[in-house]
């Protein structure tokens, strides 16, 4: 069905056709830098998509969130007609991928036909569809005897329990709901970065938490055997660690894990109780890395990275301890000052004569927003990778428009610290679009600081991207609670 507006703007709703945000995300861009094309919404046409199609002018037909949604606006009708030839062609080729490349024979149509189809062979299944029809497919995977990573987020906890729970009872293991990241005998799945091999297995109510631990070790010269997640709501009171747990008893059975690293968000205080207690009957070690403290905590170890219970802890200082525990040499954790770039303006006079200098956290990292705004102390600190922002749109480790908009929108003089996450799955290069933006806000007299999450060799390439946010003019760290310190010290804090 198509619709031609007025001028150079062409709308098409294509019924039935369903893709990922991701892959369309992809090709709005791929459509967007033809010449020519001023606007490329490509997406499926839910309430949250329609409005940005409305808010952006276009006039749109009826459509469902079962229907995919093209909007184009080029310069001249040619330029539409090119872009919509582009995204018919690569749509098609979306499409042939999906059905295997050929139409030789039907692909199975449910996980329990595809486990049956892959012969017993299959262990392992992974779901990514809208949060409302994730759980009928992870539980139709556990009803077929596999372990499955539920990649979708905006699923309801219940249903979590529930899904959990059978799980349990058929013997295998629930990663997610919300599970960004995992690796498996070496397979990365969700957002993964190119990790060595070694000793150390991580449970992980976090996939940027187990990112930065995981990268963190790699540039010491340290490798994982496996990276669980298990959903950040897993150590909830409500879900009551049942992955968790389940995860701690499969990698303390595994040879090759000579450590355990378990990383969340703060937990439940009696979750964490029970996950200690667990934790402490394995043969395997473990260092915990618990962020935050809870008033009714048992004062147990687990808030500090080196399991001292002292204090909130933070992922560098569990990463730092796991080294220890192998008996491996911490090292100076790179960073990358800016280099010939403005520092930030002196903050704006407040009417009582004072000076005013806040700090802005826009992340795209649950744990890592957590953990910079613990380390830090002060300023004020955004998740744009919360269920509440990605409804209907990519996640912001592959679309940065949210969080182009908040740097924009920060006062000249105050300071903006922002996560950078690099591994497949993320953004292909996320200095392209952000350092243009940093040094824009530079120029505004804003400081800015990054925390650049990856390994050596992830595809985006950790040096190349430090190197372009640092001349644009941020300061750049590899560590996330080092960065949050750097960005509190110029807001003027005492960290």
């Amino acid at each position: 069905m198509d619709a031609e507006q007025p001028g150079t703007d062409l709308v098409r709703v294509r019924t039935g056709v369903y893709h990922d945000s991701v892959s369309l995300m992809r090709v709005s861009r791929a459509a967007g830098a033809l010449p020519g094309v001023e606007v490329a919404v490509v997406a499926m046409a839910t309430g949250l998509n329609l409005g940005i199609a409305a808010e952006l002018g276009f006039t749109l037909p009826d459509a469902g969130p079962g229907d995919l949604l093209v909007a184009l606006r080029a310069a001249d009708r040619a330029a539409a007609d090119r872009a919509a030839a582009e995204v018919d062609g690569l749509l098609e080729a979306l499409a042939s991928r999906t059905a295997g490349g050929t139409g030789a024979e039907e692909p199975p149509r449910t996980v329990r036909a595809a486990a049956r189809a892959a012969g017993g062979t299959a262990t392992l299944a992974l779901v990514s569809v809208p949060g409302p029809h994730a759980f009928a497919e992870a539980m139709d995977a556990v009803e077929a005897g596999l372990s499955v990573m539920v990649f979708s987020d905006n699923v309801p906890v219940e249903q979590e329990v529930l899904l959990k729970r059978r799980a349990a009872e058929r013997g295998v293991l629930v990663m997610g709901p919300d599970c960004g990241t995992a690796v498996v005998g070496g397979a990365g799945l969700g957002f993964a970065n190119v990790l060595r091999p070694g000793p150390v297995g991580v449970v992980a109510a976090s996939g940027t938490g187990a990112q930065q631990v995981t990268c963190l070790l790699d540039l010491a010269g340290v490798g994982v055997s496996h990276v669980l997640g298990v959903g950040g709501r897993d150590l909830s009171a409500e879900v009551g660690g049942l992955s968790a747990l389940r995860a701690l008893g499969a990698l303390d059975a595994d040879p090759a894990t000579e450590l355990i690293v378990l990383v969340s968000k703060p937990p439940a205080p009696g979750v964490a109780r029970a996950v200690r207690r667990a934790a402490e009957g394995l043969a395997t070690p473990v260092v915990t890395a618990f962020l935050g403290r809870s008033p009714d905590d048992d004062g147990g170890d687990g808030d500090g990275g080196d399991g001292d219970g002292d204090g909130p802890g933070d992922l560098t200082s569990a990463a730092e301890a796991a080294l220890r525990a192998l008996g491996a040499e911490v090292p100076e954790w790179p960073a990358w000052p800016a280099a010939g770039a403005p520092r930030a303006a002196e903050p704006a006079p407040r009417r009582d004569g004072g000076r005013v200098r806040a700090l802005h956290g826009i992340y795209s990292g649950g744990t890592l927003r957590t953990e910079a705004e613990l380390v830090a102390g002060t300023g004020t600190f955004t998740d744009y990778g919360d269920d509440a922002y990605t409804r209907g749109r990519a996640h912001p480790m592959i679309d940065p428009s949210l969080r182009l908009e908040a740097l924009a929108a920060v006062p000249p003089g105050d300071v903006v610290l922002l996560d950078v996450v690099l591994g497949h799955g993320a953004d292909p290069d996320p200095a392209e679009r952000l350092a243009p933006a940093v040094a824009a806000a530079a120029a505004r007299g804003t400081a800015a600081v990054v925390a650049l999450v990856g390994s050596e060799g992830d595809p985006q390439g950790l040096t190349a991207q430090a190197e372009a946010l640092r001349a644009a003019g941020a300061d750049v760290f590899a560590s996330n609670a080092r960065a949050a310190r750097r960005a509190a010290r110029l807001a003027g804090g005492a960290r």
